[in-house]
């Protein structure tokens, strides 16, 4: 008696253990996607990084201009001791303030999770910086600081 033949004209699949896909074709393909996962990854992590530093510069101008407005109302800017909260809630005494400049200026922190430096200038002015990703002074790449 001839086997039966399924419609594509093959014979019926047995229990043999022939049917699905060896081990080394399995190892193949696992071996491919490692290699592809080790060429791109640090591809991914570059453009991670470098959107962190132009997010931080992005909340830099934002700050600065939040800053400036205060200024226009005060007629300074906030001292060191008062800081970057002093755009969120009124510094005790002060007269124009006219906010809040910037809501959670308190808690503004920088893509790293590292608070951001306010420092006012003696003169006029000030110094706004994050200081990247070791969050200490210096750097280079994405450990570096970055300001206005």
């Amino acid at each position: 008696m001839r086997p039966t033949r399924s419609r594509a004209g093959r014979p019926p699949r047995t229990a043999s253990g022939e049917d699905g896909y060896s081990l080394v074709e399995l190892l193949v393909v696992l071996g491919i996607v490692a290699l592809i996962a080790t060429i791109a990854t640090p591809r991914v992590l570059g453009y991670l990084g470098s959107a962190k530093v132009e997010a931080a510069k992005t909340q830099i101008r934002n700050a600065s201009s939040a800053l400036e407005l205060f200024y226009l109302d005060t007629g300074r800017y906030p001292s060191s001791e008062e800081g970057l909260p002093a755009l969120s809630v009124a510094p005790a005494g002060l007269t124009g303030w006219n906010g809040p400049y910037l809501k959670g200026a308190d808690r503004l922190a920088d893509p790293w999770g590292n608070g951001y430096v306010y420092e006012a200038a003696e003169t006029e002015g000030f110094r706004l910086t994050s200081l990247g990703r070791d969050g200490r002074p210096g750097g280079d790449g994405q450990d570096a600081d970055l300001g206005q």
